[in-house]
């Protein structure tokens, strides 16, 4: 990513322009759809079926004490995995993104079914910095994860240039009293996104000249 760290320096140093680099068409970043999506959705829906079965052989129970609980089991999983399978058939099908860059600022719109409009928006005028971070352990389960949160305020901005890069992590997290400015507009990184981190970096400037600050490495 040596163009992201070229333009961190540079704007790192001149500050914050008022005035956006241009309008261009709103910038959506959507999860695609994957084979394990689909696998899990699948697993979901045979998770369901059983619990349809579960039922259906507590019903043929009776009241024993074994269709009693067989009934009772089949009714939690279908509230849990119809609940489940709803939310995922749901999400997959309405295809939101998870974040969007337009003329105006960052929005991140609400998650299906919520309607569109309780989705935030951070205005360009209030953002001081965009930063790049790392959070993770590479080599373990989860691995690392990549991070680009939007900095609201010129402290964040600060805090984001100078601190340790083990106390970033908290611009990541939710409990934070000092962060909690930034956790609307952090967002992580998943491999399936249909944008890389540099396009997402690349879009946002086009639209506001901000400040990069890279932390991934340093």
């Amino acid at each position: 990513m040596d163009a992201m760290d070229s333009e961190t320096e540079t704007e790192t140093e001149t500050g914050i322009e008022t005035g956006a680099a241009g309008a261009g068409p709103a910038f959506a970043v959507r999860v695609r759809v994957t084979w394990r999506g689909v696998w899990q959705l699948i697993a979901t829906l045979i998770l369901f079926l059983a619990s349809a079965g579960f039922v259906a052989g507590g019903v043929m129970g009776g009241t024993s004490v074994g269709g009693v609980m067989f009934t009772v089991l089949g009714f939690t999983g279908l509230v849990l995995f119809g609940t489940g399978l709803f939310m995922a058939a749901g999400g997959t099908i309405a295809r939101r993104p998870v974040l969007e860059l337009d003329a105006d600022g960052v929005r991140r719109p609400a998650r299906w079914p919520l309607p569109r409009k309780a989705g935030r928006k951070l205005p360009w005028a209030d953002v001081a910095a965009i930063t790049a971070l790392r959070r993770g352990v590479g080599g373990t389960r989860r691995g690392e994860q990549d991070y680009i949160v939007f900095l609201p305020t010129r402290e964040l901005a600060e805090l984001a240039r100078t601190s340790e890069r083990p106390r970033l992590v908290a611009l990541t997290m939710r409990d934070v009293p000092a962060t909690a400015a930034a956790v609307p507009w952090c967002f992580a990184v998943e491999h399936g996104w249909d944008a890389t981190l540099p396009q997402v970096v690349k879009e946002a400037r086009a639209r506001r000249r901000v400040p990069v600050i890279d932390r991934r490495t340093k």
